[in-house]
């Protein structure tokens, strides 16, 4: 899909319906002439509803469905005939997606398995019909419930993607190739910086059948996180990864000090964000003899475990893969 295709930000406006009024009536017909009362009740307004799509990755689809307004709720009728319910509005959203009030800023929803589905905006409960209101002592009462109103305002659905491990790095780190290589994806290759403007996805295949997901980000700059480069655009793709792998290309003039500058925007946007399992891996070895991988690793942090590799010759790939899965299913206590 092309690029001006990935879109993660939408902005609408919704209003669930209106309920339905209850009705105000008497029983009239050729065998009682002053029966007693028989208002129905109104309709329930429709709801404005999210379901979760497995197979879509984009809001693309939601560009210009700007104004979402669901069904209001009929009136009731004679002969306590309840009105029908106003037809709920069902939103198809990529797995990810997160429903935010524009005023508040308030997470109202959030969408992360396939055919989950919430309740956005609620529609107007129905009035009840001047039926509900008689007794002994009021047996002929004449008013009958209003319904009531829907929910309506600006809305907007954020999309932040949702994989097992994120390539994290400067432009040319060479995540496209490492992707291209591991997984079926076609992400765009070339020796210019941001080449990857969108998230690319794709599945790892591991031993035994097993897989993993993996997802190509938009390369990370000095003051991402203040918006410079693609800014925010790209950092809240992270949020949602398990793992992050951030990769350092072994031609870096300073390999600690990349990585550093990489922890430094995750820090200033999310520090939430250091609680995740890392791992640097040191791309294009192919570059390096054994002396130099003993200096280069000798300047990492301690802590963090490396790994050389080349998606030129596979040098490292199964190993990182391994590396990676015994990651992302290492037990909860650990």
């Amino acid at each position: 899909m092309a690029d001006n295709n990935f879109i993660d930000y939408i902005r609408i406006f919704c209003r669930s319906g209106h309920g339905g009024a209850g009705a105000s009536h008497f029983m009239r017909n050729k065998l009682t002439a002053k029966g007693g009362p028989d208002g129905g009740n109104g309709g329930r307004g429709g709801h404005i509803i999210l379901r979760g799509n497995a197979n879509l990755w984009t809001l693309l689809h939601l560009r210009y469905y700007k104004n979402v307004l669901a069904q209001n709720g009929e009136s009731g009728s004679k002969n306590n005939c309840t009105g029908q319910d106003g037809e709920d509005i069902i939103i198809e959203v990529p797995l990810g997606t997160i429903a935010k009030d524009e005023v508040t800023g308030a997470i109202e929803a959030e969408i992360l398995e396939d055919k989950q589905e919430v309740i956005w905006l609620r529609g107007g409960r129905g009035g009840l019909g001047n039926a509900n209101f008689a007794t002994p002592t009021n047996q002929a009462p004449e008013y009958a419930q209003p319904g009531e109103p829907g929910t309506e305002g600006w809305k907007y659905l954020e999309l932040k993607v949702l994989a097992d491990v994120g390539l994290v790095g400067f432009p040319n780190a060479g995540k496209s190739t490492l992707l291209s290589v591991i997984t079926a994806a076609k992400p765009k290759i070339a020796d210019y910086a941001f080449t990857t403007l969108v998230p690319q996805l794709g599945m790892v295949a591991y031993r035994g059948g097993k897989s993993f997901c993996i997802a190509d980000l938009p390369g990370i700059i000095e003051g991402a996180a203040e918006g410079k480069g693609l800014g925010h655009r790209f950092l809240r793709h992270i949020e949602r990864n398990a793992v992050l792998l951030f990769l350092i290309p072994a031609d870096s003039n300073d390999h600690a000090a990349e990585f550093q500058i990489l922890l430094n925007e995750l820090s200033a946007y999310n520090p939430e964000m250091l609680q995740k399992d890392f791992m640097i891996a040191i791309s294009k070895a192919d570059m390096l003899d054994e002396e130099l991988k003993a200096e280069i690793a000798n300047h990492l942090p301690k802590n963090i475990p490396h790994l050389f590799i080349s998606s030129v010759t596979g040098e490292g790939l199964m190993k990182l893969k391994d590396a990676l899965w015994q990651l992302l299913n290492k037990p909860v206590s650990a």
